[in-house]
């Protein structure tokens, strides 16, 4: 029987979405091992981009806390110019995938991970904020959006809106001068993989976790997504996923340590 955490399972579900040969922008923690995984395992042709200008690193030391120019970003990469490149990159289109974390979403992906309560002067509690968060849910492709899955999380009005989703729906994108056909695409949590519906830019609700109910995953959220016909079984993490996870990205549990496990259902 295999265990895992939430945070485990979230890493290791994001990592299958990549594919080889593209490029993603990844954002800080969690969405850095992500990459790294994929790269490891799945995609060993994918190309890391990073705000502070790394194109390119290898993923082949492990995870370092607390800033994104350390070792692990930068190892090996095939260009390490400045922040206007990395940004312009994605601004022309070179970026396919964006990876970002939340505090909260709304039904139409528009994402808060600024502050929670109050007002922005005198918030109940700050987050760090945007970094580059707003420009790569502005700019790529396809932004693969990463978080716990709480029912607080899942919000009918954001405290605070971060970063754009499809802000009000159909065309709102394109109406605040966004790019056309870009926005977020996936959102993985601990128990589910949604997407968005293709007319009314909703959140759906596409796969859940191997041994739970679309019930259970619903449960609590402020808002109703929508849910596809035929939902997908999301697979475990696996043990060889879960090895090198443990035992070459994150060896220290810097990021995947401090949850109680739970076993595979």
């Amino acid at each position: 029987m295999v265990e895992f955490t939430d945070t485990e399972c979230m890493i290791c579900t994001a990592a299958r979405l990549l594919e080889d040969r593209k490029t993603v922008f990844v954002g800080w923690g969690m969405p850095q091992l992500v990459a790294m995984l994929a790269e490891r395992l799945y995609t060993p042709n994918l190309v890391q981009v990073f705000e502070f200008g790394a194109i390119g690193p290898q993923s082949l030391v492990p995870f370092v806390r607390g800033t994104m120019g350390g070792p692990t970003n930068v190892y090996r990469s095939l260009s390490w110019s400045n922040m206007n490149w990395a940004f312009a990159y994605a601004g022309t289109g070179y970026v396919d995938y964006g990876m970002i974390g939340a505090a909260q979403i709304d039904a139409y992906g528009n994402v808060n991970s600024t502050l929670l309560g109050g007002t922005y002067e005198r918030p109940a509690r700050r987050f760090p904020g945007s970094g580059g968060g707003n420009e790569v849910a502005s700019l790529c492709w396809k932004t693969i959006l990463v978080m716990k899955h709480e029912p607080r999380r899942f919000v009918e009005r954001l405290d605070f809106m971060t970063s754009p989703g499809y802000l009000n729906g159909p065309g709102g994108r394109e109406k605040a001068g966004l790019p056309r056909d870009t926005g977020p695409w996936r959102v993985v949590t601990s128990k589910a993989l949604f997407g968005f519906d293709e007319e009314t830019k909703r959140l759906a609700l596409l796969g859940v976790l191997k041994g739970l109910s679309a019930g259970t995953v619903l449960e609590g959220m402020e808002f109703r997504p929508l849910v596809t016909e035929r939902l997908e079984a999301i697979v475990p993490p696996t043990a060889e996923e879960l090895r090198v996870l443990r035992q070459q990205i994150d060896p220290s549990g810097i990021v995947i340590r401090g949850e109680q496990m739970r076993a595979e259902r």
